[in-house]
Parts: structure tokens; sequence; C-alpha cells
């Protein structure tokens, strides 16, 4: 099992959201449920190599 991180809000009758990982790309839902499915599918296709370039975040440790 993998879990992701993502960030929402409600605007309307819509949920927009977006992964952590990737703020760039976002999506939207009628239900927290249909953006959860949203989310897994973009996920997918930002990991899958369908989409090029693609902007990530990323941690860095100062010491």
């Amino acid at each position: 099992m993998h879990k992701l991180n993502f960030v929402y809000y409600q605007e309307d009758e819509f949920y927009i959201g977006w992964l952590d990982e990737f703020p760039d790309y976002r999506t939207q839902g009628e239900t927290i449920e249909e953006l959860k499915e949203n989310l897994k599918d973009i996920y997918e296709e930002l990991t899958g190599g369908f989409i090029p370039n693609v902007r990530r975040v990323g941690e860095l440790v100062l010491e």
C-alpha cells in the first residue's frame, strides 16, 4: 500500500485538490470520493511518463 498526501478545498459544488508532491497538477470531483479517484488517475499519469517535464516538490535538509 502506498500513501500520498493531498490538499483540497471546496468551491461551490466541487472539491478541488492536488497531490503534495505535484502541486502544479490539480483535479476536481463532485464528491471527496470522486476527487480521490481523480487524484489516483493523475498520479498514474504523472509517474507513468504520460506527461512530459513533470515538476515535483522535494525536500532539502540543511545542517
